[in-house]
């Protein structure tokens, strides 16, 4: 799968999420889950199967940008395919 996810560094008047390039979330169609540091990048992570009105491509595109942006920003990952961030049953 190939990733659209990009490091963000430019800062300043930055303030607001439409102010980012789509190139910095985890799905950028749909401008969901920004990853431009360690911390949003594990909250992509916790809230993965919380995202709605995204089809299964999108979830692969989304899981390989938060792979790449996990490797950049030094967050370990133990899931290997998407589908291990589903909801687990209780």
């Amino acid at each position: 799968m190939q990733t659209t996810w990009k490091p963000h560094t430019e800062h300043g008047d930055l303030t607001t999420r439409s102010n980012l390039p789509d190139s910095v979330y985890a799905f950028p169609k749909q401008k969901k889950e920004p990853l431009t540091d360690a911390s949003h990048v594990r909250n992509a992570l916790a809230r993965f199967d919380q995202v709605e009105g995204v089809s299964d491509p999108d979830r692969e595109l989304a899981f390989a940008n938060i792979k790449k942006a996990a490797t950049h920003y030094g967050v370990d990952m133990t899931e290997t395919d998407w589908k291990e961030l589903r909801k687990k049953p209780r």
